[in-house]
């Protein structure tokens, strides 16, 4: 596999339109920081973090609305990728849906979203979009 953070948006993105409950990625602590960050920004319901294996797992409850089932997530974009790195500074910040997303950065100062990158003032590599 050349892009494991392809792989697990891929694996989310098929849960989410799948209808499943619970879905297992294998663990790295990349992966696991942009679980902690989608936890934190409300895109997943929980995580639980499985030392099984040589790797570990991830297990994600996905989020969905009790009433119609609509789920959190509406979207998951991989910008940057393994032939086309895609960096930006703090004063070329993307806007996803115009500020109602979220794009996760790979930073100096570790994994962080957009706005809390914007607020220390460091840019990055644009690891993906979500809304």
């Amino acid at each position: 596999m050349t892009d494991p953070i392809a792989d697990y948006l891929t694996r989310l993105r098929n849960a989410v339109s799948a209808g499943h409950r619970v879905v297992e990625v294998p663990a790295s602590n990349l992966k696991k920081e942009i679980t902690k960050i989608l936890f934190e920004k409300g895109y997943i319901y929980n995580y639980k973090f499985v030392d099984e294996g040589p790797q570990g797992l991830i297990k994600i409850a996905l989020k969905y609305d009790p009433q119609d089932r609509v789920n959190a997530i509406k979207a998951l974009k991989r910008v940057s990728r393994p032939g086309l790195r895609k960096y930006v500074g703090y004063r070329e910040m993307p806007r996803v849906l115009n500020g109602l997303g979220i794009a996760i950065l790979s930073t100096s100062k570790g994994v962080m979203t957009d706005k809390e990158a914007l607020r220390e003032k460091v840019g990055g590599e644009v690891l993906c979009y979500i809304y």
